[in-house]
């Protein structure tokens, strides 16, 4: 099942990720793919507000993987982008069962690498403010999580 929502501006994507957090479970993964400047960042930095999260959240586009652990739960927020597809010599799967909870931008690129259960949220840009985001569970878990979030 997929399911398509369109928010109107960064505070409505926002409030979608604080919604999904109010769900959270360990070892949630959630990948994340769509254009430079489609909401990926802004979504992880609504799950991390809502973890009670202070710091600030910028996409790890250097260092792939930020750890952000005082909050109710782990973030483990990853950028994957630089990548390319090449995980050689980093551990992401070691983080898929850390117990928190997993946002992994561009994750399309390491697909072969993805656990089969997962969120999958695609972004699309509308126009300045609106997004269209396509997602879609896998596993049992996911499919619950969006029955009780849309």
């Amino acid at each position: 099942m997929e399911y398509k929502i369109t928010t109107h501006s960064e505070f409505e994507t926002i409030e979608l990720a604080q919604n999904f957090e109010s769900e959270k479970f360990e070892n949630m993964i959630i990948c994340l793919d769509g254009e430079l400047g489609s909401g990926k960042t802004v979504f992880t930095k609504g799950i991390a507000n809502a973890l009670g999260i202070d710091e600030a959240v910028t996409s790890p586009t250097y260092t792939i993987i930020k750890e952000y652990l005082h909050g109710e739960m782990p973030l483990y927020h990853m950028d994957v982008y630089r990548l390319d597809g090449n995980t050689d010599g980093i551990s992401v799967e070691e983080y898929y069962n850390k117990g928190g909870i997993v946002v992994i931008e561009w994750a399309n690129t390491i697909k072969d690498i993805l656990p089969d259960e997962r969120l999958e949220i695609k972004f699309k840009i509308i126009d300045e403010n609106r997004r269209m985001l396509i997602i879609t569970p896998y596993g049992k878990k996911y499919e619950d999580l969006c029955e009780a979030v849309l």
